[in-house]
């Protein structure tokens, strides 16, 4: 007798209910909390994963400015980009962008970590992004997640 197994294939009409989940960044080091926050945009946690179709969560993080480095990543880690314009390829240390800017080292480490197709830019902005402990999303009912 031969045993045969069904893979199982999210539908767009079967897809699960998104959840918001809160995550307290303060003391989380960068690259592990951008790990588990892909995986959860992505919902690589659920059992009805499935790489075409958006079974992930929404996910709001609090405290990103009070974020680890590890090592001496503060002050050697640069990120750089380009304006499209002539000399236009801009940097800025990891110091300058956890002061003025903390949202953008979350959402950059965490946009590196997921593919680059339709479906990822689309998951990525699932990603709501706060420097204090406030944010405007209480009406969806948010649940604590711990990292």
């Amino acid at each position: 007798m031969e045993i045969i197994m069904k893979t199982y294939m999210a539908k767009p009409s079967q897809e699960p209910e998104k959840r918001w989940l809160v995550i307290d960044a303060a003391d989380q080091i960068v690259g592990r909390l951008a790990v588990q926050i892909a995986n959860l945009l992505r919902g690589k946690h659920r059992p009805e994963f499935t790489h075409h179709h958006d079974t992930g969560e929404f996910v709001i993080v609090l405290n990103a400015s009070k974020l680890r480095f590890t090592g001496k990543k503060i002050n050697t880690k640069v990120y750089r980009w380009y304006t499209h314009y002539p000399g236009g390829l801009k940097s800025a240390s990891a110091k300058d962008w956890l002061a003025n800017h903390p949202d953008r080292i979350i959402r950059e480490a965490v946009k590196r970590m997921m593919p680059k197709t339709p479906l990822a830019r689309h998951q990525i902005i699932k990603l709501k992004i706060y420097a204090g402990t406030e944010h405007p999303h209480h009406a969806q009912k948010p649940v604590e997640f711990k990292v």
